[in-house]
């Protein structure tokens, strides 16, 4: 299994897992996510890619025979950590992350009580026939910036649309101008939803 950074609570109410970005590292997803989170009762899970990434292309790609293989790969890994916690879990993920909890929610895996995707979108291109999983109900935050770097509009949208056909139940943020980086209303996103998990509420607000 994948090496993890692990803390919070010894007893959680609720479990994040919450996964980097490319060229990132768990304690990357500290700096900028986990030590700004004003919670109680949940434990961290922040595990760490084999390489630089989850895998070596860009998520805007073609799908080639190598990044199938890197993605696989990847999404047994996530799986495995996902099965080895116990009680209601919420997923998160940044950039490559969020690209790869994406594709972790659309693979058929067993879900999460809830989903937050900080600037993400599918990984290949439509045509290369990727994985639908239905889900049915699921709250998913999927944030973005209209001009990022890694992830273009059109990319993010269609993410959008996959999720919302697949019967999530989406909030969505897109903030004009913001850098590749997660804000304060992203943040304050991840809380409340890690808050209402915890209470049994919506997970939406």
């Amino acid at each position: 299994m994948l090496e993890s950074l692990i803390f919070g609570a010894a007893d959680p109410a609720v479990t994040c897992v919450l996964l980097h970005g490319r060229g990132q590292a768990p304690a990357d997803m500290q700096q900028m996510i986990t030590r700004h989170l004003d919670v109680t009762g949940v434990r961290f899970v922040l595990p760490k890619s084999p390489g630089v990434g989850w895998y070596a292309a860009r998520a805007i790609d073609p799908l080639t025979v190598v990044t199938r293989a890197e993605l696989d790969f990847a999404l047994s890994q996530v799986t495995a950590v996902m099965a080895a916690q116990s009680g209601p879990l919420v997923l998160a993920g940044f950039s490559q992350g969020a690209c790869l909890a994406a594709e972790y929610l659309l693979s058929g895996a067993a879900l999460p009580a809830a989903a937050c995707l900080f600037t993400g979108c599918r990984v290949g291109l439509p045509s290369d026939g990727l994985l639908q999983a239905m889900l049915s109900g699921l709250p998913v935050y999927l944030t973005g910036g209209d001009a990022d770097p890694w992830i273009p509009l059109d990319a993010f949208h269609r993410l959008h649309g996959v999720l919302t056909g697949a019967g999530a139940r989406v909030r969505t943020d897109l903030f004009p101008g913001r850098p590749h980086t997660v804000n304060g209303l992203e943040l304050a996103g991840l809380q409340d939803m890690l808050v209402a998990v915890q209470g049994g509420g919506h997970a939406l607000g």
